[in-house]
């Protein structure tokens, strides 16, 4: 699955920290790992732009969704290999972001993961302007989020765990630990 990111906001975050979470989404909704996506940060007159220019709504907002390509759900058997799948452009406006993270009373990168995986399941035909796709966006949109805080929390641990393991088993001299060339040796 490819994901490319730019950061044109002027903000910055842990840019490889929204693809996991645009890639973890993907995963879970068992999208091709054909499928292309781009995630592009941007500020606040920018979005403020598209979102005039392409929703009819004034002054900037958080994440805007813009899907490319139909995805393939049914094909026939004899039909060739699909090729890459251009899900869409995902644009996120992290100063937005940060009000937003300032009042809920999480962190920048919560609130950019919560808008990242809000609009891939835009890019995937969920929306919210009727009660019941509300409550069915939502509530996926609050599961992935959950799975995807707790198997990173677990990843998070484990390398520390690796990391203070990798220590002590140096520090008994189990483990080789990288040495610093001497002199000699820089002289060979």
């Amino acid at each position: 699955m490819s994901i490319e990111i730019a950061n044109e906001s002027g903000v910055a975050v842990d840019e490889p920290s929204i693809v996991a979470a645009a890639r973890f989404a993907l995963d879970r909704m068992k999208v091709s790992r054909l499928a292309e996506l781009s995630v592009l940060l941007v500020g606040l007159d920018e979005m403020a732009d598209l979102h005039e220019r392409y929703m009819d709504l004034p002054g900037p907002t958080d994440v805007m969704a813009f899907p490319m390509d139909e995805l393939e759900s049914a094909r026939r058997p004899d039909a060739p290999d699909p090729g890459p799948t251009l899900l869409g452009d995902l644009v996120l406006c992290p100063r937005f972001a940060r009000d937003q993270a300032r009042k809920a009373g999480h962190s920048l990168m919560d609130e950019l993961h919560l808008l990242t995986v809000h609009g891939v399941l835009h890019l995937l035909g969920y929306d919210h302007a009727e009660p019941a796709e509300e409550r069915e966006m939502f509530t996926l949109q609050k599961r992935l989020l959950g799975d995807f805080r707790s198997e990173r929390a677990v990843a998070q641990r484990r390398a520390a765990q690796r990391r203070e393991d990798d220590k002590l088993l140096g520090a008994a001299g189990f483990v080789e630990t990288e040495r610093k060339p001497d002199t000699d040796d820089a002289a060979e």
